[in-house]
């Protein structure tokens, strides 16, 4: 399949993304990310991987949309969890700090 990232044209197949992927150990995952066999890789770090570019020529966007029109299952950057509020009890006591000691 034919794709552009980084305003340059790719032939990229779903067998060729896997077999540049194998044996690469995956990054720690901090925002879009794409499943490949078994593993979950930054998008970031595949697109570098596919392209042979620096990562900053290119966006997530660019190379998530290459890869979902190949097939792999790419999941966006999961929502924050706001912290559950805190009681009156809770707020109470984390105003008035540690009990003192003697």
């Amino acid at each position: 399949m034919r794709c552009v990232i980084a305003r340059f044209p790719f032939e990229l197949t779903k067998s060729e993304v896997q077999q540049a992927m194998k044996g690469i150990k995956p990054e720690p995952i901090t925002g879009e990310s794409v499943v490949i066999g078994r593993r979950s890789y930054p998008v970031k770090q595949v697109g570098e991987v596919i392209t042979r570019q620096d990562r900053r020529d290119f966006t997530a966007f660019e190379v998530t949309r290459a890869l979902t029109r190949l097939g792999f299952t790419c999941q966006a950057v999961p929502a924050p969890v706001a912290p559950a509020p805190l009681s009156p009890m809770e707020t109470a006591s984390a105003l008035l700090g540690p009990a003192a000691q003697d």
